[in-house]
């Protein structure tokens, strides 16, 4: 008995490809090097150019028709905004060091006032002393 093969439809798909491929890549590659190739693409680029031009005019027209803001304006008050914000960050930034140095300073004040007011007290405390040394002892009636 012989054994017969059944057919691979992948192998032949597969000798297909490799055939055609080859075949395919080189007309490309034929048609990639031309001169007229590149011109081709050259006034498809620039066609594409134009229609986006006339495309991004025309909406800017129907934009300020409705007197809505374009992309630019937008983009304008967007910058403005973040410049506002870096402004308010380095002002909330100064008044956090000044609070810190105005809290050192009434802090230190405070230290002062309190040594001040203990020699104050052991001034009036030495005044009192001295007054009832000096002070002649008055004698009562009975």
């Amino acid at each position: 008995m012989s054994q017969t093969l059944p057919i691979d439809p992948f192998k032949i798909w597969k000798d297909i490809y490799d055939k055609t491929e080859a075949a395919w890549n080189d007309a490309i590659q034929d048609s990639l090097g031309k001169e007229s190739f590149s011109e081709g693409m050259g006034q498809t680029l620039n066609n594409y150019l134009q229609y986006q031009e006339f495309v991004t005019n025309t909406a800017e027209t129907y934009l300020k028709q409705f007197n809505m803001p374009t992309r630019g304006e937008v983009a304008n008050v967007a910058s403005l905004v973040i410049n506002l914000e870096n402004k308010i960050d380095s002002l909330e930034d100064q008044l956090e060091s000044l609070k810190d140095d105005s809290t050192k300073e009434i802090n230190s004040l405070k230290r002062t006032i309190s040594s001040l007011d203990k020699k104050l007290d052991s001034i009036l405390t030495a005044i009192e002393n001295n007054d009832k040394k000096t002070t002649p002892a008055v004698p009562t009636k009975k």
